[in-house]
């Protein structure tokens, strides 16, 4: 009984690995069209995607 337990276990902690980074991959997808949005409306919208491309191309360029 006790191998059957610790079995239902480590079935359930390993699935729900997967499901963190499926939230946060729908956060980042929310933020991003907030920021698309800003950057098309607003100049400090196009102060913010410019900086992030900017770090975006330092982590690329750094790898």
């Amino acid at each position: 009984m006790n191998r059957l337990t610790a079995l239902r276990t480590r079935i359930r902690a390993g699935g729900d690995a997967g499901q963190t980074s499926f939230e946060y991959l729908g956060i980042a997808v929310v933020i991003a069209v907030i920021i698309g949005v800003l950057a098309g409306t607003t100049s400090i919208g196009q102060a913010v995607l410019d900086g992030i491309l900017a770090k975006i191309g330092d982590i690329v360029g750094a790898g």
